[in-house]
């Protein structure tokens, strides 16, 4: 066995087309943040993805991609932006761990959105938590009487608010895979209002993020394709979301909407028009991601399953990561895991989002005594 640690731009075509293969020999690859042009289009933008290559007998095997930062700190790709990461390989395919981590130059390796019961992390498994997704595979008609049957009420509901939209605002149509580079700032637009009002960080503040979107939404490949969808009244946007896709999935990555049609409930609106073209256009599933959020639970009709985890060498780095990283790690588990904590960790989230947005908004004054 021989891992070789490379930027993802120094693959050549046939190790590319090495990966595509790997990634569809597993149904539990099938997500476009392990394509190799998920990576690619990282390691353009950040100077610390790698990319692990393993080889045996001579044949690339498997593809492990991460991100290495300062101390040997290991993150997967994408951090805090993707939901799902893990080992590009043969399904059977099982490394010792803590060997890869050593040809990776890694003290540790932090994950918490991993495909579930790969051989090579599962003992490192502490957590393995579902991530609902819309079920396309017997096409939407199937897909939404099963919505109808979980909960006929909420369907009606928002089959009312989608004619009332048309008939107060405009006609109500949709625009599948947009390639207006506009409309994706207004999704933007609408997204970074979003984290501000609810106490979260604006990813859009970092101008390689937009980059990033910007990179995905030119790609439009089988296997690799950004997809912006927007859902408009008349000619005015009023909803959309930003995703990636592979030949079959969909992935949820950043859905907004202009919160002056809010009465209408445009964000669910949007889901539901949405699954109906991605089944149109061949896709199996769309893929949620791992969270507790009322319209996925509404909107769900199947699981995926993510692990969290960590895989440590022994070093002095390691340690400090773990006194800085596992407590609160631990924290968000608690809190996540119990509605009650959660809804007031959200409220107050909201509330400092209310705060921030009144003083970011209010006119600067002169401070007292100045000239």
């Amino acid at each position: 066995m021989n891992i070789t640690v490379v930027r993802p731009w120094e693959l050549g075509e046939a190790e590319v087309v090495r990966w595509r293969e790997l990634q569809k020999s597993c149904r539990s690859l099938d997500n476009p943040f392990l394509s190799a042009e998920f990576a690619l289009a990282m390691s353009r933008l950040r100077d610390y993805v790698r990319v692990a290559v393993i080889e045996d007998g001579g044949k690339i095997v498997g593809f492990f991609p991460f991100e290495h930062h300062s101390f040997g700190i290991g993150k997967p790709l994408g951090g805090f932006l993707t939901t799902c990461h893990g080992l590009i390989s043969d399904p059977e395919l099982k490394l010792d761990a803590r060997v890869l981590l050593r040809a990776c130059r890694l003290s540790v390796f932090d994950f918490d959105h991993l495909v579930a019961g790969q051989p090579t992390f599962a003992p490192f498994e502490t957590d393995v938590r579902p991530a609902p997704i819309m079920d396309l595979k017997a096409g939407f008609l199937s897909y939404i009487e099963q919505v109808r049957a979980n909960s006929p009420k909420n369907l009606k509901t928002v089959r009312y608010k989608e004619r009332k939209l048309g008939r107060e605002q405009g006609e109500v149509r949709f625009d599948w895979a947009s390639p207006d580079a506009s409309a994706l700032r207004t999704l933007m637009g609408w997204k970074s209002d979003q984290y501000r009002r609810t106490g979260r960080v604006d990813r859009f503040a970092q101008p390689w993020i937009v980059d990033l979107l910007d990179a995905c939404h030119a790609v439009a490949s089988e296997d690799f394709s950004g997809v912006l969808t927007m859902l408009y009244a008349g000619d005015v946007p009023v909803a959309g979301h930003f995703g990636l896709r592979t030949a079959t999935t969909l992935v949820g990555w950043f859905p907004a909407y202009d919160t002056d049609f809010a009465r209408y409930s445009p964000g669910i609106v949007h889901h539901l028009l949405m699954a109906e073209h991605a089944a149109n256009a061949g896709l199996v599933q769309i893929d949620m991601g791992k969270g507790d959020r009322e319209y996925k639970a509404w909107l769900r009709t199947g699981d995926l399953y993510v692990a969290e985890g960590r895989i440590a060498r022994p070093s002095a780095a390691a340690a400090v990561h773990w006194v800085g990283r596992t407590p609160v790690n631990k924290a968000k588990t608690i809190v996540t895991d119990r509605p009650t904590l959660y809804r007031m960790a959200d409220r107050v989230l909201k509330g400092f989002g209310r705060v921030r947005t009144s003083v970011q908004s209010d006119p600067p004054t002169e401070p007292t005594g100045a000239r």
